[in-house]
């Protein structure tokens, strides 16, 4: 593709035509502070806190929605951009709930990372009073819009990431929100409680009932949920699977999970009745056995079993080029067309 020539904070930048100013300065290892962007999502520019300068240019653009042109010259911070920003913050935090060590999202919030790396130690204005709706009604996670900033990440990942468009901000001027049709509890609607909002939220508004604690160790492996073959990130706390993340990476599922990938292995993977090794009955009773006898095993008893008395069932969780296998060992070696599927049940 083309590239521009650009000049940030007096450095020069080489840039993609057609990319934003953020893009170019971040991939300069240039740091603009953002709170509404995401790189799943378009741009919004609705928090203000990336505004830049731009020579040439009336005001303070926002970086993420302004594109490189050739030449272009760019300051990403000075006193007047730090004291813009300081008050974005401070507003921010004038309505928003002060009790941060009680806050799950506490060390992890962007909210408080922005306040700490802009210096803002107190907001300094009159608190305004916002009684924000409280919702529960999700098996999975709770709405608690009294901690919302209106980013509008999680209104914008239900519409383009998941296309699910069970959310939307409601309301007008201090008393807008994010909601729901008619106010209704989020599990009345559309929400698929993939948990993708939740995810993207940068404050405390959206939190798992569950508690995401701190892993001591993370393993990248594969959901077996479903044939689809997501990339997951698996936390591990004292052996046992604590958390599950989408692997960002994967060209797969870009770091998404569906309800099923997200929220259900960690019950099932540290059931203490979950089989970890094959089972081969012996005197009547079932005994472990290392995976080359169990299929040394299996071999030698198939080779007794011709036609109809042999029948093959197959599974949605494994990939379709695993069960064109399954259907052609069955049809081709077995010599019988009784094959199934647990997908059409």
């Amino acid at each position: 593709m083309n590239e521009v020539s650009l000049i940030i904070d007096g450095k020069p930048v080489q840039a993609e035509a057609g990319a934003t100013i953020l893009d170019a300065a971040r991939g300069a290892g240039i740091a603009i502070p953002t709170l509404c962007y995401h790189p799943d999502l378009e741009p919004y520019g609705g928090c203000r806190l990336c505004i830049v300068k731009v020579e040439g240019m009336r005001g303070m653009p926002t970086s993420c929605t302004t594109q490189v042109t050739e030449g272009m010259k760019v300051t990403t911070e000075d006193d007047e951009i730090l004291q813009a920003r300081r008050v974005v913050v401070r507003l921010l935090l004038a309505d928003h709930p002060s009790d941060c060590i009680a806050c799950r999202a506490n060390l992890d919030c962007d909210l408080q990372r922005l306040a700490h790396y802009l210096g803002v130690r107190e907001h300094g204005l009159i608190p305004l009073e916002r009684t924000g709706t409280i919702d529960d009604s999700s098996p999975v996670f709770i709405r608690d819009m009294n901690r919302c900033v209106l980013c509008a990440k999680c209104v914008r990942t239900c519409d383009e990431v998941v296309g699910a468009e069970a959310i939307h901000l409601v309301g007008r001027g201090h008393q807008s929100e994010v909601g729901t049709f008619l106010n209704t509890g989020i599990s009345k609607t559309v929400c698929e409680s993939c948990g993708e909002c939740v995810v993207r939220c940068p404050t405390g508004a959206l939190r798992f009932k569950e508690p995401q604690p701190v892993c001591e160790t993370e393993v990248k492996t594969v959901c077996q949920y479903c044939g689809t073959g997501c990339s997951i990130r698996l936390g591990v706390r004292r052996g046992r699977v604590a958390r599950v993340k989408g692997d960002r990476e994967s060209p797969v599922n870009r770091g998404q999970l569906c309800v099923k990938g997200r929220f259900g292995l960690i019950q099932y993977v540290n059931d203490p009745g979950r089989l970890t090794s094959p089972l081969v009955k012996r005197d009547g009773r079932f005994v472990q056995a290392s995976w080359d006898e169990a299929l040394d095993l299996v071999a030698e008893r198939l080779k007794s079993y011709r036609g109809e008395e042999f029948a093959a069932f197959s599974s949605a969780k494994v990939p379709n080029e695993d069960n064109y296998i399954m259907q052609k060992f069955t049809r081709a070696v077995m010599g019988t067309n009784s094959v199934d599927h647990c997908a059409r049940l």
